[in-house]
């Protein structure tokens, strides 16, 4: 489903670090409850920012320079992501009480009963009477919106062959490293779908792929089967997820592999070196429930249900503040 409105407005604060990864969970839930949010960026000092967040006993004293006003009155709703947010959400919770329910996205790292629901990736192993697990992360890409932009970039893909493949390039994280051979190993089988499948590629590379590795990009794909996005104008990432027939996303990033699972389309993952427990658990759920696939030697069509963990957290929400007499 997409955007539902709750009963009434309510007054919604998202609170996070800034950090547009956590930013951006927050926002999707906001926004498929159909509010608009005031953006709260927490920005503590050290040495705060060195300890659980559970010990922190005056977190208004944390707060640097360049963060926002966190003040009464407070919110209605307010959905918190990131580590660095929480010892905020909980004094807010204090001093609110029950007038503001209160979400936080990820594993807070804390005791859960300062939260009245929380959202975190089922590969965070959390459990609890107010944890929801999460095939993934939570985002802002609904089909509504894929559709909008998938008009909005038509006209740049018009010329490449069918079937597209988009490709969505993340790089090197303190988890994973997009080397050179990998790249290297990535544009031979790209290539080869082009030459030999007749497939047009859309490439959207990251900062994280490397200034090395974007221009391999850049070498091996100047033909007219191939577009690469140069990071001039508006990025057309969404729009290449709304006009692909195949999907091709590096392993390091939960929330690229998050937002190109809500299309239902194939998706084809590029392993990275690296990884960790987490990352491996999360991967190998999605291949075993059919949604991806490793990058193999020829295109193959499958068909999935699309995930809506974003909508499916948002019924729970609803239902809650329902309960809970919020509005």
């Amino acid at each position: 489903m997409d955007e539902g409105e709750l009963n009434k407005p309510l007054c919604c604060w998202v609170m996070s670090e800034g950090h547009a990864g956590m930013e951006n969970q927050a926002l999707g839930l906001a926004e498929r409850l159909g509010l608009e949010p005031e953006i709260k960026r927490v920005k503590p000092r050290v040495p705060w920012v060195w300890l659980p967040s559970g010990w922190w006993p005056a977190p208004m004293s944390a707060l640097g320079p360049d963060s926002d006003k966190i003040t009464a009155p407070w919110p209605d709703l307010l959905i918190s992501s990131g580590r660095r947010s929480v010892p905020y959400s909980i004094h807010i919770g204090r001093q609110a009480g029950r007038s503001c329910f209160r979400v936080h996205i990820q594993n807070p790292q804390c005791a859960l009963r300062h939260f009245d629901l929380i959202a975190a990736p089922l590969h965070d192993n959390l459990s609890g009477e107010n944890v929801v697990g999460t095939l993934g992360a939570l985002h802002r890409v609904t089909s509504k919106r894929l559709a909008l932009e998938a008009e909005k970039f038509r006209d740049l893909l018009t010329d490449l062959p069918r079937p597209l493949v988009s490709v969505l390039i993340g790089g090197n994280s303190r988890t994973y490293q997009l080397t050179a051979e990998i790249m290297t190993k990535l544009c031979d089988r790209l290539g080869n779908w082009a030459s030999e499948q007749g497939a047009g590629l859309a490439i959207t590379p990251s900062r994280r792929t490397g200034a090395e590795n974007i221009e391999m990009l850049k070498q091996r794909f100047t033909g007219s089967n191939s577009f690469v996005w140069d990071f001039e104008g508006e990025n057309p990432y969404f729009g290449f997820l709304g006009l692909a027939d195949y999907i091709v996303v590096t392993s390091d990033s939960v929330s690229m592999m998050s937002e190109a699972m809500s299309t239902g389309k194939p998706i084809y993952v590029i392993d990275l070196e690296g990884g960790s427990r987490k990352f491996d658990d999360f991967h190998q759920s999605i291949r075993s429930k059919g949604i991806t696939r490793r990058l193999s030697g020829k295109l193959e069509s499958w068909s999935y249900d699309p995930i809506d963990e974003t909508g499916r957290v948002a019924d729970v929400v609803r239902a809650m503040l329902t309960e809970a007499g919020v509005y």
